[in-house]
């Protein structure tokens, strides 16, 4: 037995069931079961189709979604990375220098005491 790729997918019982009610809600006076039923066929195809594009729609909002999000990511990663630096280039903050000047005041203060204590 040979499968072929594309393998027509049975309709669900649900749809069958929509169409075939729909079809006998439409029916004309005189109108045959064999008519009848190729009408429920037509119906059955067109709900087919339109849940193939509901579908196609929901796969490419969810596609377009993601691709949004990632785009969204990739700014706040740009931006981050491009951040300046805490302090200007042109001028640097004194609280290093301070802390310098300190630890020095404090080294001599422990060599002085160390000599004289």
């Amino acid at each position: 037995m040979r499968y072929s790729k594309h393998k027509k997918a049975e309709a669900s019982p649900e749809t069958q069931a929509e169409a075939e009610r729909v079809a006998k809600a439409t029916q004309r006076p005189g109108q045959t079961k064999e008519q009848t039923r190729l009408i429920a066929q037509g119906i059955q195809k067109g709900i087919e189709e339109y849940k193939k594009q509901q579908k196609a729609r929901a796969r490419a909002a969810d596609k377009a979604r993601r691709q949004q999000q990632r785009q969204q990511g990739a700014e706040v990663n740009e931006e981050n990375e491009a951040e300046p630096d805490l302090a200007p280039a042109g001028r640097s903050s004194p609280l290093p220098w301070l802390l310098l000047g300190l630890s020095w005041v404090g080294f001599l203060l422990y060599l002085w005491l160390t000599r004289h204590g």
